[in-house]
């Protein structure tokens, strides 16, 4: 499986590095897909810092991975996919 991060990830968010996002993606608790085309899924998993991060991910060719967006979990996000009441 191949995973980037868009760049535009560290230039938003300078405290969250590629390697970061990178562990969130591959330390996810719990993910859903949005109703988007194409299909977007978002997802809440940790660094290796122990923080809880949110991430926006596209699969953009055969068994490949762009994460467009990464930041601190939001009370909105948790509760998108079922963390948090």
């Amino acid at each position: 499986m191949r995973i980037r991060v868009h760049p535009r990830v560290s230039i938003r968010h300078p405290e969250i590095t590629d390697s970061d996002a990178l562990e969130a993606f591959e330390n996810t608790l719990r993910s859903r897909a949005r109703d988007t085309y194409p299909l977007m899924w978002v997802g809440i998993g940790t660094d290796s810092k122990g923080r809880l991060l949110e991430y926006i991910a596209v699969e953009d060719e055969p068994n490949g991975w762009l994460i467009f967006h990464c930041m601190g979990a939001t009370k909105k996000t948790l509760i998108e996919i079922g963390l948090r009441r």
